[in-house]
């Protein structure tokens, strides 16, 4: 067996604003600091970072808040502008706890519909870009014309997950690899066959980034992801992350989880 060392390699920029050409500042950054790509690296981006370039904010003070968003603010305790921009961006509304809203946006659960104050100008918030799939193969596009390397790319974001306490990334747009090992038909230790079991590489590398990138005034958008056991290849999306609610776990057991005792 050989063993990969995989390595995490920081990208602080300064602060990225609205209109910005997040590429050149990226490659700007890494000249400074004697930052090269290989052939095989994955580039992680905030998803934040990309929404701020591309001008996918608004700013709250233009939002007229509905009677709805009103009476949804009333209960979870967040500002009704900020309220009625969820409400426009999710596909459904699922419940809330205090401070935050559960929804389904592109057929991910998640927190508010992405709509998000953290890192966002003042009196502002960002959304989820409209093909982050799209985003993210552009980014790769000028990445490799400019390096003349090849690459992936990986478009990161954060949620929480049922049960457990606090945010983990995880893979909001790709570009340039296959996100998900198979794993059916192997043999674990014992020699016994996998039935399920899929490895999602794309979140595993997402989380990974995650740690570096911080949710706070970290100021590191983006991070090199080298040596990952990836397969690049071109005929992948997000998309391919996804699974029918019907097979999904979670999903066919909240029904039951009101009547459990914790």
């Amino acid at each position: 067996m050989v063993l990969a060392l995989v390595e995490l390699i920081p990208i602080p920029t300064p602060l990225i604003k609205p209109g910005e050409d997040l590429v050149d500042v990226l490659l700007k950054t890494m000249r400074s600091l004697n930052l090269e790509f290989k052939d095989g690296d994955v580039l992680a981006i905030a998803d934040k970072a990309v929404a701020v370039s591309k001008g996918s904010i608004v700013n709250l003070k233009d939002v007229i808040p509905s009677q709805k968003a009103l009476t949804l603010s009333k209960r979870c305790g967040l500002e009704p502008a900020f309220v009625e921009v969820v409400l426009k961006e999710a596909d459904a509304i699922l419940g809330y706890v205090e401070r935050a809203i559960l929804t389904l946006k592109a057929s991910i659960l998640v927190a508010n519909a992405g709509v998000d104050r953290k890192n966002a100008p003042a009196g502002t918030v960002t959304l989820w870009l409209k093909d982050p799939d799209e985003a993210a193969r552009e980014i790769k596009r000028k990445l490799e014309a400019e390096t003349g390397k090849r690459l992936a790319v990986l478009l990161v974001d954060s949620r929480v997950n049922p049960l457990r306490m606090g945010t983990t990334g995880f893979t909001l747009g790709l570009a340039g690899f296959k996100p998900v090992e198979d794993c059916r038909g192997q043999l674990d230790l014992y020699g016994k066959p996998l039935l399920i079991t899929r490895i999602n590489i794309a979140d595993d590398l997402a989380a990974a980034a995650h740690l570096l990138m911080g949710e706070g005034a970290n100021m590191v958008p983006a991070v090199i992801i080298r040596g990952a056991p990836i397969e690049l290849n071109e005929n992948y999306t997000s998309k391919n992350l996804l699974i029918n609610p019907k097979e999904c776990l979670y999903v066919k057991g909240f029904k039951r989880l009101s009547d459990v005792q914790f």
